[in-house]
């Protein structure tokens, strides 16, 4: 599908999975982690956020050199390979995915595309999801569609953070 760029300094941390706490004066002690460590417990995590989309029928695997994670295999819809290139991008630390993967229903994507196809948008300071709904489809209450089309990776429509990248849905 392509390459897709990221803020590298947004998205989850791994504090608490390199340490093995969230402890504050822990997160600030100087801690020797190889590259090689850090990729892989990119790579566990993006494969673990890649699960809680609960998506049927996705066999994605997962590589990360540097701040690349490379996705490959095979997702049941272009709506879940976005959420799936999402749940990368949203990584910290992560600045690009090569979305490498192919959609197993062509023709359902196909019916997707001509409906309209979804557009990512990196959240700015301020923005709120109806700032953002209001921007791309002129009216702040379909905030909602814009959640529900980045559910599981938002939990809370009023929790969104300036890097962060979202899929906005065609109406």
């Amino acid at each position: 599908m392509g390459l897709f760029d990221f803020v590298a300094e947004a998205g989850e941390k791994l504090t608490e999975k390199v340490l093995g706490s969230t402890a504050n004066e822990e997160a600030t002690a100087t801690v020797e982690v190889s590259p090689e460590r850090v990729a892989e417990l990119r790579q566990q995590n993006i494969a673990h956020m890649v699960s809680q989309l609960d998506v049927d029928g996705e066999k994605v695997a997962v590589k990360v050199s540097g701040d690349t994670a490379t996705l490959t295999g095979t997702a049941p819809s272009q709506e879940a390979l976005e959420k799936i290139v999402l749940c990368a991008g949203n990584q910290s630390g992560i600045a690009q995915v090569d979305c490498q993967l192919e959609v197993d229903a062509p023709a359902a994507s196909a019916a997707a595309a001509a409906a309209g196809e979804s557009t990512f948008y990196t959240v700015q300071a301020g923005d709120t999801l109806g700032k953002i709904a209001q921007q791309h489809y002129g009216s702040a209450g379909k905030y909602t569609v814009i959640f529900e089309a980045n559910k599981p990776m938002l939990k809370d429509p009023d929790k969104i953070y300036p890097g962060q990248s979202l899929r906005i849905p065609a109406l």
